[in-house]
């Protein structure tokens, strides 16, 4: 059976590029700039507080994980009263020593690892805005266990140490995306994929996205009439259904593009189009730029690792808003 979420954090590709050990004592408070890539967080010990723009704030407690698609700006603290000290993020990217905050001296009152990394999709933004800004798992015994041996391995200069901790913060991403699915979240892909109707839907679209799917359809396989399943699709995705297609398909056509070894009919053909040239102008509408042109761009990561270009950043994630959505005809 498809896996949606499973084929959405292929797509994204995600890579670790940055991670640092942070700790605080006695009073002290840190004030973050927006910052656009996907940033984490994962408390080794102690507590915290996070106050992220937009979101009420939360207590962090040992074993948590915070993940931040889009990093907006946010606020970190110790327990006590404190005046902000503000930061800009990209002052904090240069490897070196761990940041301490508050009172140099003496044990930590929380311990975390933190860091961000970037997704190697050329539709990232897409994607993102499909998630909730903020992503706060709490009580989860497997993500404690992760952040556990996340810290552990941080914290060692042992052999493979920067190769266990990529694919431990991968294992990180996966593992909260799917408990923040089964928990209520704003509308988006995982409230979706929470809904056992509308996710019978999304495994659907995800799994053959070649059919020419109609509303009916799609509504036949959720078990429900064409009226009620499309407003519950827009209520739980955020998207309409055939507004959620087209931008799967698309993002599926990136990908495909970026491999460089399909004819333009054999991809026109694997998302769901007749013929080259009207994948050809359904993909020029939706991404910008016909498909040709998309295929030769160079990459948009620097051959630094860790390093974006700005002016190669979505717009949208910069803002930290998701983009404006398309309505593709008859949706």
């Amino acid at each position: 059976m498809t896996d949606p979420l499973a084929q959405v954090i292929a797509l994204l590709r995600p890579r670790a590029v940055f991670s640092k050990g942070i700790s605080g004592a006695g009073r002290w408070a840190v004030n973050y700039t927006a910052f656009g890539h996907p940033g984490f967080c994962a408390v080794i010990e102690g507590r915290c507080r996070l106050a992220v723009a937009g979101e009420a704030p939360v207590i962090l407690e040992q074993g948590d994980f915070v993940l931040l698609p889009a990093t907006p700006a946010f606020t970190m603290s110790g327990l006590e009263p404190a005046t902000p000290r503000r930061i800009d993020p990209h002052e904090m990217l240069s490897p070196g020593e761990d940041i301490r905050h508050g009172r140099a001296d003496g044990p930590a009152d929380v311990r975390l690892q933190g860091g961000y990394f970037l997704f190697d999709s050329p539709d990232a933004d897409l994607i993102v805005s499909l998630l909730p800004s903020m992503i706060h798992i709490h009580g989860d015994e497997r993500l404690a266990t992760l952040v556990r041996l996340f810290g552990e391995e941080a914290s060692a200069q042992r052999p493979g140490r920067e190769f266990v901790l990529t694919h431990l913060v991968e294992l990180l991403l996966v593992e909260s995306l799917r408990a923040s699915s089964q928990k209520h979240t704003p509308p988006g892909l995982l409230r979706g994929l929470a809904d056992a109707r509308i996710a019978a839907a999304l495994r659907q679209m995800h799994g053959d996205p070649k059919r020419p799917w109609t509303v009916d359809a799609l509504a036949k396989m959720a078990g429900m009439s064409r009226s009620a399943f499309f407003d519950r699709f827009v209520r739980m995705v955020g998207l309409r259904p055939m507004e959620y297609l087209v931008a799967w398909r698309m993002a599926v056509a990136k990908d495909l593009l970026r491999g460089d070894t399909l004819a333009l009919d054999e991809v026109a053909s694997r998302v769901g189009y007749g013929s080259a040239s009207t994948f050809s102008t359904a993909f020029s509408r939706h991404v910008g730029q016909p498909p040709g042109r998309f295929a030769r761009a160079p990459e948009r990561l620097d051959p630094e690792p860790g390093r974006v270009r700005k002016a190669d950043r979505p717009p949208e994630l910069m803002r930290g808003k998701p983009k404006p959505r398309m309505r593709p005809p008859g949706a």
